[in-house]
């Protein structure tokens, strides 16, 4: 298949997953401004009250950076992985199977999609934030591209959970026992410096924590960790979940069978 063909067979998946997350405007966006709304309504603005500053910023302050993080987090893995698993539940993947159409151009078709919704949806959150609290931005480099990165993570890893997926409840299984604990103890709304040492060294596992800390950076300047190990962290997980997406799609894993 020539250069040419394969680009314009990933521009026409690329334009389907992003023509899908506008048409559905209501699911996509809808769901996550009053869930956001809310949290910085509760944990912002009620309970910010009684806490005070967190390294040096007003509490809302603070969580505003995870809060935009976690609607990206949440809604680049969602769509994806109800995206593709619809695919293979109306068995329209087999199409795209069957077609000279290669392998990276399915996997980065669906994953920009998912980047295209988490990068929509934070900005959404970006403005509600703004309603409540003042923020500003330190480094405008390190915010945009961790949003990114961190967007395309889980947008493989979305991509990977639908085709393990063989029903529809398998693919709220990760998000609900893994995904939203990691993310809730990733540092959203705490610093990890208010641990104690076991449970600071614990959360030195969860890779959330470090997309978290990054973004923070880029808004605040502050951040509990090395950002470039973030960065080196981020980079490594988006090689392992491209290959291992690879390896699947080409195998016919979760698919084929």
């Amino acid at each position: 298949m020539k250069l040419t063909q394969q680009l314009v067979s990933l521009q026409t998946v690329v334009r389907k997953e992003m023509s899908r997350v506008l048409r559905i405007w209501i699911q996509t966006f809808v769901p996550p401004v009053i869930t956001m709304s809310l949290y910085f309504i509760i944990f912002g603005n009620l309970i910010g009250r009684r806490i005070g500053q967190m390294d040096g910023f007003d509490y809302m302050q603070y969580i505003a950076p995870g809060l935009i993080m976690m609607s990206v987090i949440q809604n680049s893995y969602g769509n994806v992985v109800s995206s593709f698993f619809g695919a293979k539940f109306q068995k329209h993947l087999e199409e795209m199977l069957v077609s000279p159409m290669p392998t990276y151009a399915i996997i980065i078709g669906h994953v920009a999609g998912g980047v295209f919704r988490g990068l929509l949806v934070g900005s959404i959150v970006t403005v509600i934030a703004l309603f409540f609290t003042k923020l500003q931005i330190a480094n405008i480099f390190v915010t945009i591209s961790i949003v990114i990165l961190t967007a395309i993570v889980f947008a493989l890893g979305g991509l990977i959970n639908a085709i393990f997926a063989r029903k529809f409840d398998d693919i709220s299984i990760i998000p609900a026992f893994v995904l939203a604990p990691l993310t809730y103890l990733g540092g959203i709304f705490y610093s990890i410096s208010l641990l104690p040492e076991f449970a600071q060294k614990l959360s030195l596992f969860n890779p959330i924590l470090y997309m978290v800390n990054a973004f923070r950076y880029g808004m605040l300047g502050v951040s509990d960790i090395d950002i470039r190990v973030a960065y080196g962290i981020t980079l490594i997980f988006i090689a392992i979940l491209f290959s291992v997406s690879m390896f699947l799609m080409d195998r016919g894993i979760g698919i084929r069978e």
